[in-house]
């Protein structure tokens, strides 16, 4: 069996959930955008197109669990219009490439792809590729 599959049948057994559980408790301590060097998820990250090579960038950002509400309107509206709406076709990983896209503007996303939640942040790996 090569790495990457033991690799992967590694992340999706239970073994890994005390190292992952050991992981959150550091990265929640970590800023909510953060520029790592070496992909956690080296097999996800290969399958989706990532080479360990110049110009490709990797950043760790955390995401607030809840519901996702829109921000509360700050002009003169009348209450009938003051409802407040929830963000539903937007998944928390497209929310996580346009926060990191908004930090990094010079860079465009390539992917990203899911670490781990716990109760209150979703953990996502987003890679880019620097524009020439």
């Amino acid at each position: 069996m090569s790495f990457t599959n033991r690799f992967s049948e590694l992340w999706k057994s239970d073994e890994i959930k005390p190292i992952l559980r050991n992981y959150m408790i550091q990265w929640r301590k970590d800023p909510v955008i953060l520029r790592i060097d070496n992909p956690t998820r080296i097999d996800r990250a290969r399958s989706l197109g990532y080479k360990a090579k110049k110009g490709f960038i990797l950043a760790r950002i955390k995401i607030k669990r809840g519901g996702r509400k829109r921000e509360k309107f700050k002009g003169g509206r009348r209450p009938k219009h003051m409802r407040r709406k929830k963000v539903v076709g937007i998944s928390y990983q497209v929310i996580a490439e346009q926060r990191v896209n908004k930090q990094f503007k010079n860079l465009s996303v390539l992917n990203s792809y899911f670490l781990a939640k716990d109760g209150r942040h979703y953990f996502y790996e987003v890679y880019w590729l620097i524009l020439k």
